[in-house]
Protein backbone atom coordinates (compact mmCIF):
# COMPACT_ATOMS: atom_id res chain seq x y z
CA UNK A 1 0.00 0.00 0.00
CA UNK A 2 2.60 2.70 0.66
CA UNK A 3 4.63 1.60 -2.91
CA UNK A 4 1.27 2.69 -4.75
CA UNK A 5 0.80 5.79 -2.62
CA UNK A 6 4.37 6.60 -3.47
CA UNK A 7 3.78 5.91 -7.29
CA UNK A 8 0.98 7.74 -7.19
CA UNK A 9 2.39 11.07 -5.58
CA UNK A 10 5.17 10.69 -7.59
CA UNK A 11 3.06 10.74 -10.63
CA UNK A 12 1.10 13.88 -9.56
CA UNK A 13 4.68 15.66 -8.65
CA UNK A 14 5.60 14.77 -12.39
CA UNK A 15 2.08 16.60 -13.65
CA UNK A 16 2.49 19.39 -11.63
CA UNK A 17 5.95 19.72 -12.83
CA UNK A 18 4.77 19.28 -16.24
CA UNK A 19 1.75 21.40 -16.54
CA UNK A 20 4.11 24.70 -15.25
CA UNK A 21 7.79 23.83 -16.98
CA UNK A 22 5.42 23.83 -20.67
CA UNK A 23 6.37 26.88 -22.67
CA UNK A 24 3.18 29.02 -22.99
CA UNK A 25 4.66 31.95 -25.08
CA UNK A 26 7.18 34.98 -24.23
CA UNK A 27 6.82 36.24 -20.75
CA UNK A 28 4.67 39.12 -20.10
CA UNK A 29 5.44 40.00 -16.32
CA UNK A 30 7.75 43.32 -17.89
CA UNK A 31 7.19 44.84 -20.79
CA UNK A 32 9.74 47.77 -19.50
CA UNK A 33 12.66 48.15 -21.82
CA UNK A 34 11.37 44.97 -24.00
CA UNK A 35 11.37 47.05 -27.13
CA UNK A 36 12.48 50.19 -28.63
CA UNK A 37 8.43 51.09 -29.78
CA UNK A 38 5.53 51.60 -27.39
CA UNK A 39 4.55 48.50 -25.23
CA UNK A 40 1.92 48.10 -22.05
CA UNK A 41 1.37 44.55 -20.32
CA UNK A 42 -2.08 44.55 -18.48
CA UNK A 43 -2.70 41.92 -15.74
CA UNK A 44 -5.94 41.56 -13.66
CA UNK A 45 -5.68 39.52 -11.21
CA UNK A 46 -8.73 37.66 -9.35
CA UNK A 47 -9.32 37.30 -5.59
CA UNK A 48 -9.04 34.00 -4.35
CA UNK A 49 -12.17 33.80 -3.18
CA UNK A 50 -13.23 34.14 -6.59
CA UNK A 51 -10.46 30.94 -8.06
CA UNK A 52 -11.43 27.56 -8.53
CA UNK A 53 -10.51 25.84 -5.20
CA UNK A 54 -10.23 28.88 -3.63
CA UNK A 55 -6.77 29.60 -5.23
CA UNK A 56 -5.04 27.04 -3.22
CA UNK A 57 -2.98 26.19 -6.25
CA UNK A 58 -1.08 28.09 -8.32
CA UNK A 59 -2.20 30.32 -10.65
CA UNK A 60 -0.06 29.00 -13.80
CA UNK A 61 -1.47 25.30 -12.93
CA UNK A 62 -5.39 27.00 -12.53
CA UNK A 63 -5.01 28.37 -15.41
CA UNK A 64 -3.90 25.11 -17.70
CA UNK A 65 -6.50 22.96 -15.91
CA UNK A 66 -9.38 25.23 -15.87
CA UNK A 67 -8.32 27.10 -18.74
CA UNK A 68 -8.30 31.17 -19.59
CA UNK A 69 -8.93 31.91 -15.97
CA UNK A 70 -6.48 34.93 -16.21
CA UNK A 71 -7.15 38.42 -17.38
CA UNK A 72 -5.21 40.81 -19.72
CA UNK A 73 -4.76 42.73 -22.74
CA UNK A 74 -1.18 44.43 -24.31
CA UNK A 75 0.24 46.26 -27.27
CA UNK A 76 -0.33 43.01 -28.98
CA UNK A 77 -4.20 42.40 -28.31
CA UNK A 78 -6.70 43.81 -31.05
CA UNK A 79 -7.45 47.11 -31.24
CA UNK A 80 -4.74 48.10 -28.59
CA UNK A 81 -4.00 51.94 -28.34
CA UNK A 82 -2.38 54.29 -25.90
CA UNK A 83 -4.26 57.83 -24.73
CA UNK A 84 -3.18 60.21 -22.64
CA UNK A 85 0.03 59.42 -21.11
CA UNK A 86 1.69 60.95 -18.32
CA UNK A 87 3.47 61.04 -14.75
CA UNK A 88 -0.09 61.20 -13.09
CA UNK A 89 -2.36 59.67 -15.90
CA UNK A 90 -2.18 56.59 -17.99
CA UNK A 91 -4.68 55.59 -20.41
CA UNK A 92 -4.24 51.94 -22.19
CA UNK A 93 -6.99 50.49 -23.86
CA UNK A 94 -7.91 47.50 -26.84
CA UNK A 95 -11.44 46.03 -28.14
CA UNK A 96 -13.86 45.37 -24.97
CA UNK A 97 -11.02 47.11 -22.48
CA UNK A 98 -10.13 50.62 -20.91
CA UNK A 99 -7.69 51.17 -17.93
CA UNK A 100 -7.53 55.06 -16.50
CA UNK A 101 -5.09 55.58 -13.68
CA UNK A 102 -4.83 58.73 -12.13
CA UNK A 103 -3.15 60.01 -9.74
CA UNK A 104 -3.70 62.51 -6.69
CA UNK A 105 0.27 64.54 -7.51
CA UNK A 106 1.06 63.36 -3.93
CA UNK A 107 1.67 59.74 -5.44
CA UNK A 108 -1.84 58.03 -4.16
CA UNK A 109 -4.24 56.44 -6.74
CA UNK A 110 -7.38 59.34 -7.48
CA UNK A 111 -10.82 58.47 -7.59
CA UNK A 112 -11.45 58.51 -11.38
CA UNK A 113 -9.14 55.17 -11.83
CA UNK A 114 -11.41 52.64 -13.37
CA UNK A 115 -11.26 49.56 -15.56
CA UNK A 116 -13.80 48.38 -17.63
CA UNK A 117 -13.36 44.74 -19.55
CA UNK A 118 -15.27 41.94 -20.21
CA UNK A 119 -15.94 38.61 -18.42
CA UNK A 120 -18.02 35.92 -18.27
CA UNK A 121 -20.21 35.70 -14.72
CA UNK A 122 -22.87 33.51 -14.46
CA UNK A 123 -22.79 32.07 -17.94
CA UNK A 124 -23.20 35.46 -19.61
CA UNK A 125 -20.65 37.85 -21.16
CA UNK A 126 -20.74 41.07 -19.52
CA UNK A 127 -18.78 44.36 -18.93
CA UNK A 128 -17.66 45.33 -15.98
CA UNK A 129 -16.43 48.61 -14.70
CA UNK A 130 -14.56 48.69 -11.22
CA UNK A 131 -13.24 51.48 -9.46
CA UNK A 132 -10.62 51.99 -6.26
CA UNK A 133 -12.34 52.16 -3.05
CA UNK A 134 -12.28 55.22 -0.58
CA UNK A 135 -8.37 55.32 0.26
CA UNK A 136 -7.55 53.54 -2.73
CA UNK A 137 -4.29 51.05 -3.10
CA UNK A 138 -2.00 51.12 -5.72
CA UNK A 139 0.68 53.35 -7.35
CA UNK A 140 1.84 54.10 -10.70
CA UNK A 141 5.53 55.06 -11.46
CA UNK A 142 6.47 56.82 -14.70
CA UNK A 143 9.77 58.27 -15.59
CA UNK A 144 11.23 59.31 -18.68
CA UNK A 145 13.74 57.74 -20.52
CA UNK A 146 16.83 59.16 -20.91
CA UNK A 147 17.49 61.03 -24.35
CA UNK A 148 13.59 61.40 -25.28
CA UNK A 149 10.53 62.27 -24.22
CA UNK A 150 8.91 58.94 -23.70
CA UNK A 151 8.00 56.93 -20.11
CA UNK A 152 8.61 53.40 -18.80
CA UNK A 153 7.31 52.56 -15.62
CA UNK A 154 4.74 50.08 -13.92
CA UNK A 155 1.26 50.32 -12.00
CA UNK A 156 -0.30 48.45 -9.61
CA UNK A 157 -4.25 48.63 -8.35
CA UNK A 158 -6.65 47.79 -6.11
CA UNK A 159 -10.21 47.80 -7.27
CA UNK A 160 -13.08 46.88 -5.06
CA UNK A 161 -16.24 48.35 -6.87
CA UNK A 162 -17.57 46.77 -9.75
CA UNK A 163 -20.58 47.38 -11.68
CA UNK A 164 -22.40 46.10 -14.62
CA UNK A 165 -21.32 48.59 -17.19
CA UNK A 166 -24.45 48.86 -18.73
CA UNK A 167 -26.72 49.11 -16.53
CA UNK A 168 -24.65 50.88 -13.89
CA UNK A 169 -25.84 48.71 -11.21
CA UNK A 170 -23.10 47.69 -8.32
CA UNK A 171 -22.65 43.63 -8.27
CA UNK A 172 -22.05 41.29 -5.68
CA UNK A 173 -18.80 40.09 -7.89
CA UNK A 174 -15.82 39.95 -6.90
CA UNK A 175 -15.80 39.35 -2.85
CA UNK A 176 -12.66 41.03 -2.58
CA UNK A 177 -10.65 43.63 -4.76
CA UNK A 178 -9.33 42.52 -7.88
CA UNK A 179 -5.84 43.53 -8.64
CA UNK A 180 -4.39 45.14 -11.61
CA UNK A 181 -1.04 44.95 -12.60
CA UNK A 182 1.22 45.99 -15.54
CA UNK A 183 4.11 47.65 -17.30
CA UNK A 184 4.98 49.68 -19.69
CA UNK A 185 8.11 51.00 -22.03
CA UNK A 186 8.16 53.59 -24.28
CA UNK A 187 5.21 55.11 -24.29
CA UNK A 188 5.08 59.37 -25.98
CA UNK A 189 3.88 61.69 -23.38
CA UNK A 190 0.84 63.18 -23.88
CA UNK A 191 -2.84 62.87 -25.81
CA UNK A 192 -2.54 60.26 -28.50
Amino acid sequence: MKTWLTVVALALLACVVWLVSRPDGPDAASVTGASQGPSFEVRVEKPRVNRPLFGIIPTKIEDRIFGGGELRFGHTSRGARVGVVGRDRLELRADGWGLLIETDGGGGIAPGTRLVFPILLAERQRTLRCRPADGAVGYLHAATRSGSDVLDGSFLVELATCENAETGRVIEWPGAPLTVRGSFGGLPQGRR
